[in-house]
């Protein structure tokens, strides 16, 4: 087991830096990295992805190649377009609703990009950041924008689904921590709160897991990174290639997010990934002593928890 401690090129998440662990088992390496302010139930789940990972290697593949999105974070409109641009991929999502910002850097981020790359899908990602009052605004205010889907604006099952029915077909929701984050996934389903599923393969307790997943709920399925280390971004890149259909680009361009990874980051041409041979770190930043007890001490509580030996 090996902790890492990887810097961010752009702040993410209110994060500056990146943490977890690499775990080996007999099918090869796994990441294990549960943001910090995660529970030791919730965090259980991510590690229950890693085991499986490490115990029994991915799910088989039905395509070589996987088509992504460039991940364009709340950037003043200058630099997110250059962002996009320079990302090569002709889907985009702009995150926006970040704290401490209002709709009209909203709408100057979309905007730029927009002009940018006048033929691109672009979707935006409020990260449960607008109530329903807000989400309704900033639909009708982004629909000049020609969105292929709004994930997350609203916090609640409940907000997506009145939402939805308001908005009466004019965008797509997507459904990220509502599915990721809930006690019950299937209540996007049952309360017809999403066009879109968001699919992440750690929170959700592994590819496996997420192939069920993504079989009874019946949606179109973008898969997508934590933020992860190429092991992670590996790992949602195995799960999308082994969808029996997709027809979404997957946010699985996060890798530019980090300063530095484990190993050779994928690489990313035309917009697409292709599905190449499992990674091996050998470029580990070394985490400091006081970083590694942190995530050492952590994982023995999380194991207890989930009811799993470790050696």
């Amino acid at each position: 087991m090996i902790v890492f401690d990887l810097p961010l090129a752009t702040p993410f998440r209110g994060l500056t830096r990146r943490q977890g662990m690499l775990i080996e088992g007999p099918a090869g390496w796994a990441e294990w990295s549960p943001f910090p302010e995660y529970d030791d139930a919730e965090a259980a789940r991510w590690l229950m992805a890693a085991l499986d990972v490490a115990h029994h290697g991915h799910p088989v593949p039905v395509r070589e190649r996987v088509p992504v999105n460039a991940i364009v974070p709340a950037l003043p409109p200058d630099q997110a377009a250059a962002r996009a641009v320079a990302s090569g991929c002709d889907t985009v999502k702009i995150k926006v609703a970040a704290p401490g910002q209002g709709l009209d850097q909203d709408l100057a981020r979309v905007a730029a990009v927009r002009e940018a790359l006048p033929e691109a899908a672009i979707r935006v990602d409020a990260n449960g950041g607008w109530d329903l009052s807000q989400a309704l605004t900033a639909a009708h205010a982004l629909a000049r924008f020609d969105l292929e889907y709004l994930e997350q604006p609203c916090a609640s099952v409940e907000e997506l689904a009145q939402l939805r029915r308001r908005l009466g077909g004019q965008v797509w929701i997507a459904a990220d921590e509502s599915i990721r984050r809930a006690s019950d996934p299937f209540r996007v389903r049952d309360l017809a709160a999403a066009d879109v599923v968001v699919l992440k393969q750690q929170p959700l307790g592994g590819a496996r897991a997420c192939l069920e997943l993504a079989a009874t709920l019946g949606l179109p399925v973008v898969v997508s990174s934590a933020v992860e280390s190429v092991i992670g971004i590996h790992a949602g890149v195995r799960l999308a290639a082994a969808l029996p259909e997709l027809s979404l680009a997957c946010g699985l361009e996060t890798g530019r997010l980090l300063a530095a990874d484990v190993t050779r980051p994928v690489s990313i041409d035309d917009g697409h990934i292709t599905v190449g041979p499992d990674p091996v770190p050998d470029e580990v930043p070394v985490a400091s002593p006081e970083v590694t007890h942190w995530w050492q001490e952590r994982l023995r509580r999380v194991a207890e928890h989930a009811g799993v030996a470790l050696p």
